[in-house]
């Protein structure tokens, strides 16, 4: 009886220092990335955003965002965005601005919004609006938190250990992404080619993102040829707690005035 007694606690005394076996990670991104769509969880991102004209790249846009995620997937995003650089020099874009979407819904604050605000207002809602307002257009179009993006990007994406590279189309993101179509609505071809180099963590899920894209892609007239966007985001905090909600409803209109105000 006490070399039994003995035996169970020698045992006992290996499982507390050692531990329960550890749960390996989702070898598969897309599974990986599945496993963090838990409501009220999410994931932080940055973008840079650099304009490449004759080999030569300035800084155009950066923005700050973060995902809310629910079972199914996203479920809300809050994006602010600060023009620089080129973007500053006679820019399509204002200084910056900020854009909140739950659902479909998209509230705008700032950025072209901001000299047609209706006094005492300050945020614009679409129902079915853009992810980041107009300065989307300019910024990552590719998001690799949605399972069904991230499966088209990888299938047939040249792989090495953490990395996976190769190219897209306009066609095939509007096909697969509610983030792009919602993004970029308007676009001047669905043959632009996407380049893209995704790089997993050691629980392979999205870190690092660049993509590239020429600019007639988006807009089909003259001062645009040559150049190219580049952009890189990099995710941080998955499983983060996330809580996004719509601005005060006495904050928001769906009417915008003219330039002058009339």
């Amino acid at each position: 009886m006490k070399r039994m007694i003995a035996s169970i606690s020698a045992a006992t005394a290996v499982a507390l220092m050692t531990g329960a076996p550890a749960q390996a990670a989702p070898a598969d991104p897309v599974k990986a990335l599945k496993s963090q769509f838990v409501p009220g969880k999410g994931v932080k991102f940055a973008d840079l955003t650099t304009m490449i004209e004759d080999g030569e790249g300035k800084p155009y846009l950066r923005r700050a965002g973060s995902f809310q995620f629910g079972r199914g997937g996203i479920v809300a995003s809050d994006i602010s965005s600060k023009s620089s650089g080129a973007a500053d020099e006679g820019s399509t874009l204002s200084v910056s601005g900020r854009t909140i979407r739950v659902g479909t819904t998209s509230y705008s604050q700032g950025g072209t919004y901001r000299d047609q605000m209706p006094r005492g207002k300050s945020w614009y809602k679409d129902p079915d609006g853009m992810t980041g307002g107009v300065d989307g257009w300019f910024s990552q179009l590719v998001n690799v938190a949605e399972p069904a993006t991230l499966a088209s990007l990888l299938k047939g994406a040249k792989k090495t250990r953490t990395t996976y590279s190769g190219t897209t189309t306009f066609g095939r993101l509007a096909k697969v992404s509610p983030w792009f179509r919602a993004t970029l609505p308007l676009r001047s071809s669905d043959k632009t080619v996407v380049t893209f180099k995704l790089t997993v963590d050691r629980n392979r899920l999205p870190q690092r993102l660049t993509t590239s894209f020429p600019v007639t892609g988006i807009f089909d007239s003259t001062g645009w040829e040559g150049k190219t966007i580049s952009v890189e985001t990099r995710f941080t905090g998955w499983g983060t707690k996330v809580s996004i909600k719509a601005p005060p409803a006495n904050k928001v209109t769906t009417k915008l005035e003219d330039r002058d105000g009339v």
